[in-house]
């Protein structure tokens, strides 16, 4: 299992734009349903957004980068942001109801 979180912060004027994308993402999701990726994403209220992405596919690759809704998401992100988005792993530390896990 590999956990991501990525972090990056959208100009002010782009942020309701970048929140649509991401929903369409969502919505593909919905449709495809894959089995291997939990994903989740926040909008804090400076407009920055963090995604939290958890593949469980033996090499860890995630299915996203094969959705056209995550292409077209992706295609101009850099100049939607203020601050680039930096993706580090993570381990989940404790959670509560949060995840799907307990």
């Amino acid at each position: 299992m590999k956990r991501t979180v990525i972090r990056y912060r959208i100009r002010p004027d782009m942020a309701d734009r970048n929140a649509e994308l991401v929903a369409a993402v969502f919505a593909e999701l919905n449709a495809a349903q894959p089995e291997d990726l939990r994903y989740m994403s926040l909008r804090l209220e400076d407009d920055t957004f963090i995604h939290v992405v958890e593949t469980t596919t033996e090499d860890g690759a995630s299915p996203l980068p094969k959705l056209k809704a995550f292409a077209a998401f992706q295609s101009g992100i850099r100049e939607r942001c203020v601050e680039p988005p930096v993706p580090k792993g993570a381990t989940v530390v404790g959670t509560y109801r949060m995840l799907g896990e307990n």
